[in-house]
């Protein structure tokens, strides 16, 4: 059928139910689908794993026998072209000794001044330190690069 604008457009036929596949016919081309998991089943899976995660978080936040030793930087000053000042904290067993090596970096990040300095036992388990460092250079920052402890 044509008219003088053009070809007439039929109207689609409309699907009736018996034009779609049946669940059967699926289930036997495709495979029946497996049934979800029971609300027991989530229920003990999500209790399982929120103990994990707890004993996880237990586990890391409990000190570890041989120790650790953690630096804080506080601050710095440069003096000159020739000197810094580097103030930090370190976080230690009081019976421990720790050594620390301190860095003054240049603009250009290149290592422009280097000291490593033991801290002994204490009272304390945070301990402030000011470290004076020769530098080769102007530098523009410093602190702590690393801490470790020493064998006693």
């Amino acid at each position: 059928m044509s008219t003088e604008e053009g070809p007439v457009k039929q109207p689609a036929p409309e699907q009736t139910p018996d034009d779609f596949p049946s669940a059967t016919r699926l289930a036997n081309r495709y495979g029946a689908p497996k049934p979800g998991l029971s609300r027991r089943t989530k229920i003990i899976a999500g209790s399982a794993a929120v103990l994990l995660a707890c004993g996880a978080a237990a586990l890391m936040a409990m000190p570890s026998p041989n120790g650790e030793v953690s630096f804080k930087d506080v601050g710095f000053s440069i003096t000159d072209a020739t000197h810094a000042t580097v103030d930090f904290q370190v976080t230690k067993d009081p019976e421990d000794s720790a050594s620390c090596a301190v860095q003054v970096l240049s603009q250009s990040y290149a290592v422009v001044g280097w000291k490593q300095v033991t801290i002994g036992p204490g009272e304390e388990a945070t301990t402030g330190h000011r470290v004076d460092v020769r530098t080769d250079s102007l530098g523009v920052t410093g602190g702590v690069n690393a801490c470790w402890l020493l064998d006693d």
